[in-house]
């Protein structure tokens, strides 16, 4: 598995590359990923199937420079920036047969990334069928996106994130997993005590990602971002965070 450490500029390409790698992968036949990246800026990130006026505060969004995008992956919307890591993982279906079903795929890599992060916090746990807690609070958001060969498994791991700063942007989801047990954001939503190198290594080896990626697609994530990654809203010069929600 090829591993690739990289954040681009802007929110727009680095969820077009996540797209791209799979896109190569499906054509290579054999490659898989394993990329890691952090947001410098917060941005709103929604599933592929959610609705703008469901789940985000466009106003408030609109009035920090705050780009709202979609992913190709499902799942539900969410604040990615500072203190996030964020996880793509492209793997060949031929790779194990447990990846062909849904939630045999969510049950194999979910596996895999709670041995990473049970070495870090012996008390991290699933819950429901995406979401990874350390007691009843909720550190880590998974989805997919599958293709022909492979699928794109994205994953986040909060552990330095203001999770104040998700109630601003985003509204109480309308449909919520039990174990959420109609808590606000705040109240629902923690961070895994670590850092991200130690982190980054923990998913490295669980994932036995040794080989580096040699290069990255860059036309097609520009063409990607022409096609389908335009902000929601608008991009301000400056994307940082804004002094209210520090």
């Amino acid at each position: 598995m090829q591993f690739l450490d990289l954040t681009l500029p802007t929110p727009q390409e680095n969820l077009a590359l996540d797209e791209a790698l799979l896109v190569t992968a499906e054509a290579d036949g054999r490659a898989e990923y394993l990329r890691v990246w952090e947001s410098p800026t917060y941005f709103v990130v929604l599933g592929r199937n959610c609705r703008v006026e469901d789940d985000v505060f466009v106003e408030n969004c609109r009035a920090d420079g705050v780009p709202i995008l979609r992913r190709v992956s499902g799942g539900g919307t969410v604040l990615l920036g500072p203190g996030c890591l964020n996880f793509a993982l492209v793997l060949r279906f031929g790779r194990d047969r447990r990846l062909i079903g849904v939630a045999e795929s969510f049950d194999l890599v979910l596996g895999r990334v709670l041995t990473a992060t049970r070495s870090i916090d012996a008390n991290a746990n699933r819950a429901g069928p995406s979401d990874l807690v350390v007691g009843d609070r909720k550190f880590s958001g998974n989805s997919q996106r599958r293709q022909r060969t492979h699928l794109l498994h994205h994953g986040t791991v909060l552990y330095s994130f203001d999770c104040k700063a998700i109630a601003r942007y985003l509204r109480e989801p309308p449909r919520q997993p039990a174990h959420r047990k109609h808590r606000e954001h705040q109240s629902f939503v923690g961070n895994l005590a670590t850092d991200m190198r130690s982190l980054v290594e923990r998913l490295r080896d669980a994932w036995h990602a040794i080989d580096f990626a040699p290069d990255w697609p860059r036309p097609l994530v520009e063409r990607l971002i022409r096609q389908k990654y335009e902000s929601l809203t608008f991009d301000r010069e400056s994307l940082g965070s804004p002094e209210h929600i520090r």
